[in-house]
């Protein structure tokens, strides 16, 4: 009996099957290569970095770019967000008598995930993806190859400043946003069940410790980090002109959004697990 394989090799190809394989692999083959592509440039940055070699005026408008141009998007998702969970836990928890609880609950909640991660979707959605796109247009455009050729090293020009800049202003648009979200979280309170600021403000005090600013302010940095550096490598490794530069920015959104609920899965498991 004879057997067709390529027919049968065809027929399969067109199967839900192979196109889940096929989606799952080529989900791999990306993060694998976005890993070796960070891990390429590492080192060079490191050195960079930890002597602080790049320009104070690139390092302060990266500053402004991922601090002040992303601040009133990221209010605004964190005090909508903490909106929305107050409107639907303080009835319940007034109702069984916890109205002195609703503060620290809120609290606790925006300190130790809430703010971070609400920020960390903010400053990709606006930040990372602007960062990708233009280290991505140099890339195409051949900037970044006249740099070399003019001696200018692409990775203390490019990463060091920007990557410095998250590090540096992410735990600072993340505080803002705490506190935005404390007071949005207080006043939808007092509206939808007349918790009084006293007992709120007096709950909330109570309910964060040193401990959990400190973990919160390193999170923060190192999501910063994580944002920033991921999209200048995505943006950095681009090729094929303007379909690359959106390939390269799509990367960097994807795999930022991936990394920095990896980073909060392990300071959840190391801090407390």
């Amino acid at each position: 009996m004879f057997i067709d394989k390529k027919a049968i090799a065809k027929e399969y190809k067109r199967s839900v099957t192979y196109r889940i394989l096929y989606i799952l692999a080529k989900q791999f083959h990306e993060f694998f290569e976005t890993v070796g592509q960070m891990g390429m440039n590492f080192p060079a940055f490191l050195k960079y970095a930890l002597t602080l070699q790049m320009r104070f005026s690139n390092f302060m408008n990266q500053c402004c770019r991922f601090a002040v141009d992303s601040l009133p998007i990221t209010l605004t998702i964190v005090g909508m967000t903490v909106i929305i969970i107050a409107i639907q836990i303080t009835p319940q928890m007034v109702k069984q008598g916890g109205q002195n609880y609703v503060g620290m609950m809120l609290t606790i909640v925006i300190v130790r995930e809430l703010a971070n991660i609400m920020a960390g979707f903010a400053i990709i959605s606006m930040v990372g993806s602007s960062m990708a796109a233009e280290v991505a247009t140099m890339r195409v455009s051949e900037q970044i190859d006249a740099m070399q050729v003019l001696k200018v090293n692409p990775i203390k020009y490019l990463y060091v400043p920007r990557v410095i800049a998250g590090i540096v202003m992410m735990p600072i648009v993340v505080i803002v946003a705490t506190l935005f979200g404390i007071i949005c979280g207080g006043v939808a309170s007092w509206l939808m069940s007349d918790v009084s600021w006293l007992n709120y403000i007096n709950s909330a005090w109570h309910g964060v410790t040193v401990r959990d600013i400190n973990i919160f302010m390193l999170k923060a940095a190192a999501f910063g980090a994580a944002i920033t550096y991921i999209s200048c490598s995505c943006g950095y490794f681009a090729s094929g002109g303007a379909k690359g530069v959106g390939q390269a920015t799509t990367k960097a959104v994807v795999w930022s959004f991936v990394t920095i609920a990896i980073i909060d899965t392990i300071f959840a498991m190391a801090f407390f697990l």
